[in-house]
């Protein structure tokens, strides 16, 4: 699965497109859990948004498990 095939699931699922790369990075690791991509395919797709700027969310540190 390429970033344009991706982008196809996600206006058949959402009902509307997007080309916001952080999207479909979420899509993306939905997709993968759900079992429907290979983590192969997976590790493709996050490379790829990575380099068109994508990036995993920071969350807030008083969120964490780990103290400091």
């Amino acid at each position: 699965m390429n970033i344009h095939e991706l982008k196809e699931k996600f206006s058949q699922i959402r009902s509307f497109s997007t080309d916001d790369v952080n999207a479909l990075m979420d899509f993306a690791k939905k997709t993968y859990i759900h079992n429907e991509i290979s983590i192969k395919e997976y590790r493709k797709l996050v490379r790829e948004l990575e380099g068109k700027g994508a990036a995993l969310p920071e969350e807030p540190i008083e969120n964490s498990l780990i103290e400091n």
